[in-house]
C-alpha cells in the first residue's frame, strides 16, 4: 500500500514549508505515518501533493519480503530524483547491509536521516535540522484531525488503532522483531481515548491492529489502568469489551486483526456472538502441520487449532476467518503440504492469502535445511491458493439470499449507479467487497461512510452483489 500524501490543511498559509510523504507497508506502519503527520500538521508543516512541490521528502518503508524492499528503495530514488532531499523512516531503515553497515545508507547515501519505525521524534528532529518549523502560534489548532487521535489518511469512516508495538517471538521466517523490538503495549487509558475520539469524528469501523493482539498488555503483566474513572486491564478481553462498549453508542463496528490463537481467544468469542465486536478473526496461522510450526517456531501449536476453531464456529456460527499461510517452506515435504490443504478444506478458512517462501535476509529459516526450488515453492502457492479459493467461493455462494448490512465505501452519485461496500466479513484493501446494485427505489440512496442493508443476489469471484433494501 502506498500514497502520495496531499494536506488537508487548506487553512495553513501558503508560505508554509511543505512536505512530500509516501507511506509504504502495513496498517501498523500507515499508523506510524498517521503520528508524524499530526506532528507536522500541528507544527505548521504542510504536506504536498508531489516530490517537486516539496521542500523535503519524508519515505515510510517497508522491510519485510523482498518485494517490500525493492519498492521501498525504489521509492527512495524516485524521490532522491525528483526532489534531492529525503528523509527515510521505516522497517527498511532498521535493516542492516553487506558489512553491517545501514542498507538504505549503502543503496542511497545522499538521503539526509534514516530512522527505524515507531520513531516520531527522530523524523521530526530530522525534519526541523533541514527545514525549519514555521513560527504561527495558532497552527497547533490542527485542521481536520481527530482529536486526540490526530491526522488519518484512511478515509473518513474507518480508521485503524494501534495497541502495541513490536513482537516477542523470534519466528524463523521474520526478521520484524530486529526492526520493531521486542512487544511495548500502550497504555489502555491511552488507547481508549484514541479509539473515543475517531468514533466521535465520525469513523464507523476501528480496525485493530498490532504485531500480536492476542499477546497485548503481556509486558506489563496486565497493569490496571483507567478510562473514564473506571478500572481496565491491559488485556486483550478488557481492551476488546470496552471498545465494544465505547463503539456501540455510535453503531459503529470494532474488526480486530494479527490475533494469535491462544486460549484466552476463547473468552472473546461471547462478545463476537452478541456482536458487541465483529465475528470476525485475522489469524495469521502461517501453516498447520506441527513439524513446519516447530521449524517456523511459531508460538501456538497446530495439534490445537482445528479444535480451537471448531470450538469458536460453535460458539459463534457467523464467525469468519481470514488468515495468511507460507507454502514451500524449508524442508517443507509434499506430505506436509498436502496437510495444509487438508487443513484449508477442513477449517473451512473464509479468506486465505499465501506467500511463497522469500529467503528474507537475516531471517533464520534461510539456515534450515531442504530449501525448495523456486519453482517448486510457487507452484506450491498457486495450488494452495487454488484450494483456499474453492473454499472461499462455497462460502460466498451460501450467502446468496441473505440480508447484509454494509458499510458503504463508495457510491457515485448517492448511488442511483450502485456502488461499493463491505459486509463484517470483509477488512478494507485485504478482502472481498459487497457490489451494490442501483437501487430499484427511486428514493433510495446511498452516502460514503454509512451503512445500508442489502439482499445478497450473486457472487462475483472473491465479491458478493447486494440489491439494497
Amino acid at each position: 500500500m502506498s500514497e502520495v500524501l496531499s494536506s488537508p490543511a487548506s487553512a495553513v498559509r501558503t508560505a508554509a514549508p511543505r512536505v512530500g510523504f509516501v507511506s509504504l507497508g502495513c496498517p501498523k506502519a500507515l499508523t506510524d505515518s498517521e503520528l508524524i503527520l499530526t506532528q507536522l500538521s500541528a507544527e505548521g508543516y504542510q504536506t504536498a501533493k508531489s516530490f517537486e512541490g516539496a521542500d523535503l521528502v519524508i519515505v515510510n518503508t517497508c522491510g519485510f519480503i523482498d518485494d517490500a524492499v525493492r519498492e521501498s528503495l525504489d521509492t527512495i530514488g524516485e524521490a532522491l530524483a525528483e526532489n534531492g532531499k529525503v528523509i527515510v523512516t521505516g522497517c527498511l531503515g532498521a535493516r542492516a547491509g553487506e558489512g553491517g553497515g545501514n542498507l538504505v545508507r549503502q543503496m542511497h547515501p545522499s538521503v539526509l536521516a534514516v530512522t527505524g519505525p515507531h520513531a516520531t521524534q527522530e523524523v521530526m528532529d530530522a525534519v526541523h535540522a533541514n527545514l525549519p518549523k514555521p513560527h504561527d502560534p495558532f497552527i497547533d489548532l490542527v485542521p481536520n484531525a481527530f482529536g486526540a487521535a490526530g491526522v488519518k489518511l484512511t478515509p473518513k469512516h474507518y480508521a485503524y488503532l494501534k495497541i502495541s508495538e513490536g513482537c516477542n517471538h523470534r519466528c524463523t521466517f521474520c526478521i520484524i522483531p530486529s526492526m520493531r523490538g521486542d512487544l511495548v503495549s500502550r497504555p489502555v487509558g491511552d488507547v481508549l481515548k484514541e479509539a473515543k475520539a475517531l468514533f466521535e469524528g465520525g469513523v464507523k469501523e476501528l480496525l485493530v491492529i498490532s504485531q500480536d493482539t492476542s499477546a497485548y498488555g503481556v509486558d506489563v503483566k496486565y497493569r490496571t489502568g483507567f478510562w473514564d474513572g473506571k478500572p481496565v486491564k491491559t488485556r486483550m478481553l478488557e481492551l476488546v469489551q470496552t471498545l465494544g462498549e465505547i463503539a456501540e453508542p455510535y453503531g459503529a463496528w470494532v474488526r480486530l486483526h494479527y490475533v494469535y490463537p491462544y486460549p484466552s481467544v476463547d473468552e472473546v468469542i461471547p462478545f463476537m456472538a452478541t456482536g458487541k465486536v465483529l465475528p470476525y478473526l485475522d489469524i495469521p496461522f502461517q501453516h498447520s502441520h506441527p513439524d513446519v510450526l516447530r521449524r517456523m517456531k511459531r508460538p501456538a501449536s497446530g495439534e490445537r487449532n482445528m479444535e480451537r476453531i471448531q470450538r469458536w464456529r460453535e460458539a459463534c456460527p457467523e464467525l469468519v476467518i481470514r488468515s495468511t499461510f507460507i507454502a514451500g517452506f524449508p524442508g517443507e515435504t509434499e506430505e506436509e503440504f498436502q496437510h495444509l490443504l487438508d487443513f484449508v478444506r477442513e477449517a473451512q478458512i473464509d479468506r486465505a492469502g499465501c506467500f511463497a517462501y522469500s529467503a528474507v535476509d537475516g531471517a533464520a529459516a534461510n539456515d534450515i535445511p531442504g530449501m525448495l526450488p523456486l519453482e517448486e515453492r510457487e507452484a506450491r502457492r498457486a495450488r494452495f491458493m487454488a484450494v483456499a479459493e474453492e473454499v472461499s467461493a462455497a462460502k460466498l455462494r451460501r450467502r446468496v439470499g441473505a440480508t447484509m448490512q454494509v458499510l458503504v465505501d463508495s457510491a457515485p452519485a448517492l448511488g442511483r449507479r450502485g456502488g461499493i461496500g463491505r459486509s463484517y466479513a470483509d477488512a478494507p484493501e485485504i478482502d472481498g467487497t459487497v457490489r451494490i446494485l442501483p437501487p430499484e427505489k427511486i428514493s433510495k440512496t446511498l452516502k460514503v461512510g454509512e451503512f445500508t442493508r442489502v439482499r445478497i443476489v450473486s457472487t462475483d469471484g472473491h465479491d458478493l452483489v447486494g440489491m439494497p433494501i
